[in-house]
């Protein structure tokens, strides 16, 4: 079974340009945290996402593809960073949210272990929420941030 009408009408409704704003906690302080989103359409029933979100040390820039998966009959995600994150996942449909829980482990500049995770959630076709988290291994501290977009 291919992706059908309504399949491909419902991520149509996240093409567009998307902002939104929060705070990076967990630090030593709040942090200013704003962020850029478009998506356009891509082959088939997928949809290309590039952001890119600011702090007041940092620029974090994602990108990334969602799509309906014929074979499995269930919408994926994909995103990589300039962070060196890049994960792969599988949506859990809720009446009319996905969530899409994206998590790797990985290194800091200086070789500690780190773990990175985004979480994804489209919401009702007209609203986006990611939220963020890095969880420092060596010291149990966690920055976090939860960004709701808006076209």
């Amino acid at each position: 079974m291919q992706a059908g009408p309504t399949q491909i009408a419902l991520l149509s409704n996240y093409i567009g340009e998307w902002s939104g704003s929060s705070e990076l906690v967990g630090g030593t302080k709040p942090e200013p945290f704003s962020c850029r989103l478009t998506s356009n359409k891509g082959n088939q029933s997928k949809i290309n996402y590039a952001g890119r979100c600011t702090l007041t040390s940092m620029n974090l820039s994602v990108t990334g593809t969602i799509a309906f998966d014929d074979a499995t009959q269930t919408y994926q995600a994909i995103m990589g960073s300039n962070a060196g994150y890049k994960g792969t996942a599988v949506g859990r449909v809720g009446g009319d949210t996905i969530t899409f829980n994206l998590s790797e482990n990985s290194s800091d500049r200086a070789g500690n272990a780190v773990r990175l995770g985004a979480q994804i959630i489209l919401v009702g076709s007209n609203s986006i929420t990611v939220n963020y988290q890095v969880e420092f291994n060596n010291s149990g501290d966690v920055l976090t941030a939860s960004v709701p977009f808006t076209k």
